[in-house]
């Protein structure tokens, strides 16, 4: 990866995470957004011997159809599916909340509402064992607070996405700047998210709840896995037309570098649209 990817990156975090760990700061006639994300890292049942993709995307509809989206309390739903990551057996359930009280709300109304659509017990049942086989039964949750910089869906697509995921980590410089990652934060995503034509969508999100405060999070929605390397190649493009004078690059970076501890992850995943609420 190119060196300018590497600052882009970290400048961006750092900034993000300062600027606004609570909302996306959307245009006014946009929808509301959510104040908290819950991700679920879960994983395959290799040992199933009946395993059908079609069929698993078949209960997950219904679920979602009968359950998820009559659920108010849940504002948005996605499922992922492993691309490149270190674990093939990796599932990702992601939810987005209007309030934190909403995440306990929508778990007794799922409960509610698969009553409803199952109100024999046996057929319930039967349905959620369908359900579950597919899946073994380790798992791990954690919760994230979006934070402005969003570059939005301009409308809802009709195809599966590829998904970028980077998760950073903050060295909390005690000679840091507020003002100064303001400065930096506006012109990052000014012209490097939202001129960059290979972002279809970007969500940055902070530590909420979980096993490290210092995680970041920032999810880039892109239509290929070739439109993931042309997305890195514009980002050295746009940084030189934004900073032209190749010392003042350098010296923005020196003032990124203090912010981060210099570890990162990076996998892919993709979405499926017809899963998503």
């Amino acid at each position: 990866m190119k060196t300018t990817t590497n600052r882009f990156f970290s400048a961006l975090v750092v900034m993000l995470l300062l600027f606004n760990f609570q909302s996306i700061q959307a245009q006014d006639d946009a929808p509301e957004a959510p104040e908290y994300i819950t991700v679920t890292t879960a994983h395959w049942n290799m040992d199933y011997e009946d395993f059908d993709m079609d069929t698993w995307k078949a209960v997950e509809k219904e679920y979602l159809d009968k359950v998820i989206k009559k659920n108010d309390h849940i504002m948005g739903y996605s499922i992922y599916l492993h691309q490149i990551s270190p674990d093939n057996s990796e599932i990702i359930f992601v939810n987005t909340y209007a309030s934190w009280d909403d995440i306990d709300k929508a778990s007794t109304r799922n409960g509610e509402l698969a009553r409803e659509a199952w109100p024999d017990d046996d057929a319930r049942g039967a349905f959620f064992d369908k359900q579950s086989a597919y899946y073994s039964p380790d798992h791990s949750d954690e919760i994230y607070a979006p934070m402005s910089g969003a570059k939005l869906m301009t409308e809802a697509p009709t195809k599966d996405l590829i998904c970028y995921v980077r998760k950073s980590h903050f060295a909390f410089p005690e000679d840091g700047s507020n003002a100064e990652f303001q400065e930096l934060r506006k012109g990052y995503i000014d012209n490097l998210i939202n001129k960059n034509e290979y972002i279809k969508a970007y969500y940055p999100h902070a530590h909420a709840w979980g096993s490290d405060r210092t995680e970041f999070l920032e999810a880039f929605f892109i239509e290929s896995l070739g439109d993931m390397d042309k997305m890195f190649e514009r980002f050295g493009e746009l940084s030189e037309e934004a900073w032209p004078d190749e010392a003042a690059r350098k010296e923005r970076g020196k003032k990124i570098g203090k912010y981060f501890t210099g570890v990162h992850g990076d996998t892919v995943y993709k979405w499926i649209h017809e899963l998503s609420k």
